[in-house]
């Protein structure tokens, strides 16, 4: 089922590779047994994961598939313009790409098969935390993107006045 699955601070990560393109990551529960990568890529992608838990300001160099709708590609375009430990508001971002409807921009955020590559976690609703991967209820994916806020916050430097 995934070419890949390796160990997050919050869980597991599965990664799915094809056609010599990355074609998905997903975000697993602790419990996932871990795969070794079964090929170049997923092995590249697995490494480049694991570089971001520990550096995530080097970001990604990894072939993606071509997947989505025009629409979903251009939100997705959005979000890879979010700088590191910034955030923006399903609102905001959809007035950024043009887009009528932040809860169409959430659709597509929702969507993203490539979370942490295309960092969705990036996008909040605007009284708060938001979705996260189609999940609005407290749980695991909340607590992923929490995770994943937090420690791209805490990798930025800053300067007292």
């Amino acid at each position: 089922m995934y070419n890949a699955v390796i160990d997050a601070p919050f869980g597991k990560v599965g990664i799915r590779t094809g056609e010599g393109a990355l074609r998905e990551i997903v975000y697993l529960p602790a419990a996932t047994p871990g795969v070794a990568p079964d090929s170049e890529l997923a092995e590249r992608a697995a490494a480049q994961i694991a570089h971001y838990f520990a550096h995530p300001e080097d970001g990604f160099d990894l072939p993606l598939a071509a997947l989505g709708t025009p629409f979903q590609r251009r939100v997705w375009d959005g979000i890879c313009a979010i700088s590191l430990g910034g955030v923006l508001t399903y609102g905001e971002l959809a007035k950024r790409i043009g887009a009528v409807s932040p809860r169409a921009v959430g659709q597509a955020c929702g969507d993203n098969p490539f979370p942490l590559v295309i960092p969705c976690h990036r996008v909040v609703g605007a009284n708060g935390l938001g979705g996260f991967a189609h999940h609005g209820e407290a749980g695991f994916f909340l607590d992923v993107k929490r995770w994943l806020l937090a420690h791209e916050a805490s990798s930025q430097p800053f300067e007292l006045q």
